[in-house]
């Protein structure tokens, strides 16, 4: 396994969702507070800034090749060749607030949560493909990493602060989860779970921002790998490139290197030599003509 190295100094306050376009050929992934996305293409070894907005705290790829953006106030918007088209406007209930980490589950669901309020705590909710919203769940810390297990019969979801990566029973086809349980607990010293991702044998791969590191986790929560990293706030990773054996990783602080670490804010990349698998693909509803 290659050490990591920088793809992209962008040098970004909170890149975030990094995200592989398998019809593209690029990586996309969002610096929040910066209200910025990026995509980065492989083949002419370029990065570039394609929106400017409001914060997008989470993406998912449509079945289409476009991009569904999960932003601030609870707005979903999709975007294609620069074009913005509202999907929901915004949610009352969450206009103080912003979307966060999002995935889309096999059946074009997207899994989408929210950061908490100075009143109230984070959601989590589910936006089926006919554009309808449900709420799952209320008292999130920070809802941030999830992802499926390999016979997509579980999600795992983590909750930034209580440092604490649940497992839940998840039914594919109504989307419904249950049985919550705790999976792994992160020490308190080592900073607190954030973005994830499963490969190919099932091993978990999740972020530690201020823990400096990726952690790979086999399927019972052993901790079988951590791999160190010249930021201290390790935020999300995807795999990616034609054969999925690439890890790209994002990190936050970029605009404080002197504290958060000489790569703080890059997007980094390594041959991992593991099997990545594809991200499944959102499939919600556009207005007519869009």
């Amino acid at each position: 396994m290659k050490t990591p190295s920088i793809l992209v100094d962008c040098q970004c306050e909170n890149a975030e969702g990094p995200l592989w376009h398998p019809i593209e050929q690029c990586l996309y992934w969002t610096d929040i507070p910066a209200g910025h996305l990026y995509r980065y293409d492989p083949i002419t070894n370029t990065s570039e800034q394609i929106y400017e907005g409001e914060p997008v705290g989470g993406l998912t790829i449509q079945v289409d090749g476009s991009l569904l953006l999960f932003k601030a106030r609870g707005a979903i918007a999709r975007w294609h060749n620069g074009k913005i088209t509202t999907i929901i406007e915004q949610l009352e209930e969450e206009r103080e607030t912003r979307f966060n980490d999002v995935i889309a589950d096999p059946a074009g669901r997207v899994f989408c949560g929210t950061m908490p309020t100075p009143d109230r705590l984070g959601r989590l909710y589910r936006l089926d493909p006919d554009g309808s919203l449900t709420k799952l769940l209320e008292g999130i810390g920070v809802s941030n990493g999830m992802g499926f297990t390999l016979d997509r019969k579980q999600l795992y979801y983590t909750d930034s602060p209580t440092r604490k990566i649940y497992l839940f029973d998840y039914d594919q086809a109504t989307g419904a989860i249950s049985n919550q349980r705790v999976h792994i607990e992160t020490p308190e010293s080592e900073g607190v779970p954030d973005g994830m991702t499963i490969d190919a044998a099932g091993y978990l791969w999740s972020a530690r921002w201020d823990g400096g590191h990726l952690f790979r986790y086999a399927p019972d929560g052993t901790e079988v790998l951590r791999i160190p990293f010249p930021a201290k706030k390790i935020t999300s990773v995807t795999f990616g490139g034609t054969d999925y054996i690439t890890i790209y990783v994002t990190t936050a602080g970029g605009d404080n290197r002197a504290e958060e670490g000489s790569g703080a804010g890059a997007v980094f990349h390594f041959n991992s030599g593991i099997q990545g698998v594809p991200e499944f693909f959102s499939n919600i509803a556009v207005p007519a003509g869009a």
